[in-house]
């Protein structure tokens, strides 16, 4: 049986509910400086990069420093009512952290919404290492962010897992050499997910506990 080391989590959709307050932060900006709204489809696309990137592909250069700032300030300010934590995902993360494990984050998002929903949901001190999509000088699918966390906490591939609900994890994850799980409690990237028969597969956050429970049982010292 595999025991792991270190868990190593994607954030939205993974840890958290914030596809909404996304969709939305971005409309606010995009409503103001470009008089239009866009799909979560039309969204979706443009991020890999963090904000500022994804800004970037559609505004003026001048304008994504104020349209990001903005984008941050309304993200914030409605965060409480439009995203959330994933009921039991803090018990998961404890669990690890009582084994000793290591924790750590590594999100394409931006330092700033990410230190943003790590504060609010009550886990900004439940990680050992967070890489957002600003600590990489390339993002996901590429294994950069992964490798960060392994070399950070000597970490053989083999002994680490990577959470996480998208094609962009799984692709990152095997070109790491680290097993993962995709969960799929808010996964937008299902069918694509399935097709790539990822190494473990979640429904619920009560499933994958229970499941790491047995995995990380005399697995760290």
């Amino acid at each position: 049986m595999r025991l792991f080391d270190c868990v190593i989590f994607d954030m939205d959709g993974t840890l958290t509910r914030t596809s909404e307050l996304i969709y939305a932060s971005f409309n606010h900006v995009t409503r103001k400086y470009l008089d239009r709204e866009y799909t979560p489809a039309e969204i979706i696309p443009l991020f890999g990069p963090p904000e500022e990137g994804a800004l970037a592909r559609i505004f003026p250069p001048e304008l994504v420093a104020p349209a990001l700032d903005e984008l941050c300030a309304f993200y914030e300010r409605e965060h409480d009512t439009m995203a959330s934590l994933h009921p039991g995902i803090d018990g998961v993360v404890a669990l690890i952290r009582e084994r000793k494990g290591k924790t750590a984050v590594f999100t394409g998002k931006g330092r700033r919404t990410t230190e943003i929903t790590l504060k609010k949901i009550g886990l900004a001190n439940s990680f050992d290492l967070v890489v957002s999509g600003n600590d990489v000088r390339r993002h996901k699918p590429d294994p950069e962010g992964i490798e960060q966390v392994l070399n950070a906490f000597a970490v053989p591939p083999g002994r680490a897992l990577m959470v996480g609900d998208t094609l962009g994890d799984l692709r990152a994850s095997r070109a790491a050499g680290v097993p993962m799980a995709a969960v799929l409690w808010d996964s937008y990237d299902r069918a694509r997910l399935a097709d790539a028969r990822p190494e473990y597969w979640f429904e619920t956050v009560g499933q994958f506990g229970q499941w790491l429970d047995i995995h990380l049982q005399n697995g760290i010292s």
